[in-house]
């Protein structure tokens, strides 16, 4: 299959501004690339062909794999639309009312060029004749459900794996919140409802979040640490994801600061720095050496910067080592045209050849 890519490397550049050359340059002396298992053709036979996943669960990874503008490469472009759960329908779809119907999702995803499109059992459900045969569905098993007063945080299963199965889902995907108080009880949940996945033959996706207030401090947001993502990658591989989605990191020695845990002093001298890429690296490092692939998420929509932000998440992710992007409300929180041009800026990246891994 010919791959072509339309935006130039000089554009790319042109959109990363004064970070350029920090990102277009690197070169790792972190984590040499030569130790990762890398996105390409043949990942599947490669990683999960000398696994334990089952014949069906590789038909459905080769599914998700092989749709979209990123077919056959190796990579993944991902459009996830829970945020109608996880934040509010009146939040997440006010700035394009299109999208209180499910369709619409459906359809920005297949126009936009994705692998697959990530909803709810709901959305899925009411249109899964219509689309499920057109492109992969991943059914978001648990939701954050924030109509409680006062809120509470804790991902609830809305449904059953076996609904998921039954309406033509190719993979499951649910969030975990590691460091909550409720965090024991999703990975018993998660882990559960993950090895019934594999039985019936779908892949599974986890979010790897980390949520606790005390992961606040003295100004700094840990919740987007290297040492601590890293660490919430290597418990979701554990318990069988077979892709974990993160956060781009955005500071390092969480452990440190929390004074909680354990960790290494090599983990902040030798094995990251403070370039995005290498503290991207080391997610994809906790994640089995990039066996179970990284995919890093979009972020909320900050407007007339989201194109040019979507485009550096994008080369952090394949500079690092990792398998692409899962990117929502920068996608559908505007015109469906514009939507399908953010989508494609970023497939875009991971095709373009220039691109490479530091």
């Amino acid at each position: 299959m010919a791959h072509t890519h339309q935006i130039s490397t000089s554009k790319v550049a042109e959109w990363l501004g004064s970070e350029a050359e920090l990102l277009l340059q690197h070169v790792s002396t972190t984590i040499s690339k030569e130790r990762l298992h890398l996105p390409n053709p043949n990942f599947i036979d490669q990683v999960f062909g000398v696994s334990n996943r089952n014949p069906q669960v590789l038909r459905s990874l080769a599914q998700i794999y092989n749709t979209g503008r990123l077919a056959g490469t190796g990579y993944v472009s991902i459009l996830p639309v829970d945020q109608g759960l996880e934040h509010s329908a009146g939040a997440s779809f006010a700035p394009n009312p299109d999208y209180f119907d499910p369709e619409n999702i459906v359809r920005l995803a297949i126009e936009g060029g994705c692998n697959a499109v990530a909803t709810t059992f709901g959305n899925l459900g009411i249109i899964a004749r219509k689309y499920a045969h057109k492109i992969p569905f991943i059914v978001k098993i648990n939701h954050n459900e924030l109509l409680t007063y006062p809120n509470k945080f804790d991902q609830v299963m809305f449904g059953s794996v076996e609904d998921a199965w039954n309406l033509g889902a190719v993979a499951v995907g649910a969030t975990i919140y590691f460091g909550s108080d409720e965090a024991t009880r999703q990975i018993q949940e998660v882990a559960a409802a993950f090895e019934r996945a594999h039985e019936l033959g779908m892949a599974t996706i986890l979010w790897c979040y980390t949520r606790n207030n005390a992961f606040k401090k003295d100004g700094v947001d840990y919740h987007v640490a290297a040492d601590l993502t890293g660490q919430a990658n290597h418990i979701g591989s554990t318990i069988q994801a077979d892709i974990v989605k993160q956060k781009l990191p955005e500071n390092n020695g969480g452990y440190n600061a929390l004074n909680f845990g354990k960790t290494h002093k090599k983990v902040y001298s030798e094995l990251t720095s403070e370039n995005p890429i290498d503290l991207c690296r080391y997610q994809v490092a906790n994640s089995y050496m990039g066996r179970i692939g990284l995919i890093n998420s979009g972020g909320a929509s900050s407007g007339a910067s989201d194109l040019a932000e979507a485009v550096k998440t994008a080369v952090i992710n394949k500079r690092a080592g990792g398998m692409g992007l899962i990117s929502g409300r920068k996608a559908f929180q505007k015109p469906l045209a514009d939507g399908i041009e953010l989508l494609n800026a970023i497939q875009d990246v991971y095709l373009n050849p220039e691109i490479t891994i530091a």
